[in-house]
C-alpha cells in the first residue's frame, strides 16, 4: 500500500547514503533531521506527538494529499497497525531505527513487561527530560540546545542528545544560554507548564531541574499502545 511505504522505514534515506565520505560524531542528530512540514506526520498518524510538534490536526484530522478527506480507506492490516504504533515512538521521541531496535532489546532484557520498559528507557534520554522540563517546546529544540553545548548535568556539560539521564541528576542551562535572552524566557516560561512526577523544577532557579524518580507509564505522553511494539519486533 501506498501509505505503507510511506511510513516504512525504508522510505527514509540514511545519512551514510547521502554522505558516504562524512563522518558522523552525532549520527541521530543527521538522520531524524525532520524536514518539511511536521504536521502531516501527526495526520498520517492520527493522534498527537507532542515531542514532535506543538501543533494540532483538529482543523484537517483526515490524512494528508488532496483526497486524504474523501478517499474510501480500507481497514488496516495488522502489521500496518503495529507500524503505526512503531512510528508514533520514532517521531515522538525522534530516534532512528536502529537506536529504537537497540532500546527494545534493552528492554527485553529487564524485568518487568518489555513495552513498559522500553518507553521507560526513551523518557530517560537526555533531549526528552529537558523537553519534559520546558526548557525546551519540543524534542527537536531540545536536542539543538544540547548539541550546542547548552545543557548542563550535574557539574559537567552533555553534548549527547541520548544521554541516559539517572536519578537524582540535575538538569540546568549552562551559562552561555542563560545569558542568551531567547533562551532563558523560553525556559523560564516552560516553568509554568506540568512536568512528569519522575521530574521537578528547582524552585530557586527556574532553569534547572532534577530527576527525582525513574519514569513511569503513567508519565508517558504520547499515545501509543505499546504491546503493538512489542509484537512488531516479535514478528
Amino acid at each position: 500500500m501506498l501509505g505503507e511505504a510511506r511510513l516504512d522505514d525504508a522510505a527514509v534515506p540514511s545519512a551514510e547514503s547521502r554522505f558516504p565520505h562524512r563522518p558522523f560524531p552525532h549520527l541521530e542528530l543527521i538522520i531524524m533531521s525532520i524536514r518539511g512540514p511536521r504536521l502531516k506526520i501527526v495526520r498520517r498518524l492520527g493522534t498527537p506527538l507532542p515531542g514532535l510538534t506543538r501543533k494540532s490536526s483538529d482543523r484537517h484530522p483526515e490524512p494528508p494529499g488532496a483526497h486524504g478527506a474523501t478517499a474510501r480507506r480500507r481497514r488496516p492490516s495488522a502489521y500496518r497497525r503495529r507500524l503505526e504504533e512503531k512510528q508514533k515512538v520514532r517521531f515522538n521521541y525522534g530516534v532512528t531505527e536502529r537506536q529504537l531496535r537497540r532500546y527494545f532489546e534493552r528492554a527485553s532484557a529487564a524485568p518487568g513487561r518489555t513495552g513498559e520498559e522500553l518507553l521507560a528507557l526513551l523518557e530517560r534520554r537526555l533531549d526528552n527530560v529537558v523537553f519534559r522540563l520546558g526548557f525546551a517546546p519540543t524534542i527537536p529544540a531540545a536536542r539543538q540546545l544540547i548539541a550546542h553545548g547548552h545543557i548542563r548535568v550535574g557539574s559537567r556539560r552533555v553534548d549527547r542528545p541520548a544521554y541516559e539521564v539517572r536519578v537524582g541528576e540535575l538538569i540546568a542551562l549552562a551559562e552561555s544560554a542563560r545569558q542568551r535572552p531567547a533562551l532563558r524566557d523560553a525556559a523560564e516560561r516552560g516553568a509554568g507548564a506540568p512536568t512528569p512526577s519522575f521530574l521537578a523544577r528547582d524552585p530557586a532557579d527556574a532553569c534547572a531541574g532534577r530527576m527525582i524518580a525513574a519514569p513511569t507509564r503513567a508519565d508517558v505522553s504520547v499515545l501509543v499502545r505499546e504491546a503493538m511494539i512489542v509484537e512488531f519486533y516479535a514478528r
